[in-house]
């Protein structure tokens, strides 16, 4: 059973920086676009970034919301099958839980949610 499992999570202050980690044991992630997500209390769930595949490509493509764009990055490192969510500069409203997911193909579809695979999620706080 494919479970991704991120880390990284915790309290940072307006301004500061963060990053997420996304891996997934006994599942290459290289050949399939990974996403980040995130959901607020009250609020539905959110895509914020999407890599795709870097499998026959040394530039894989990326993709932010409008609310992110700018101050998050999204990168993977194939060698340690980990994804990750640079947060830099985080907002009080970037506050939620960050989930990582994947619908296991090599493009990505930014704008859906429907996943075939997702982490169980790790909190972001931002707050002085």
């Amino acid at each position: 059973q494919v479970q991704l499992v991120e880390s990284g999570g915790g309290l940072v202050q307006p301004g500061g920086s963060l990053r997420l980690s996304c891996t997934a044991p006994g599942f290459n992630l290289d050949y399939y676009a990974v996403y980040w997500f995130r959901q607020a209390p009250g609020k539905e769930r959110e895509g914020v970034s999407c890599v795709s595949s870097s499998v026959g490509s040394s530039n894989p493509n990326t993709y932010y919301s409008d609310s992110v764009k700018g101050r998050f990055t999204i990168s993977r490192d194939n060698a340690e099958n980990t994804v990750y969510l640079q947060l830099n500069s985080p907002k009080p409203e970037d506050t939620a839980v960050y989930y990582c997911a994947t619908d296991t193909l090599s493009s990505c579809r930014f704008g859906t949610r429907i996943m075939d695979y997702w982490g169980k999620g790790t909190l972001v706080t931002v707050s002085s």
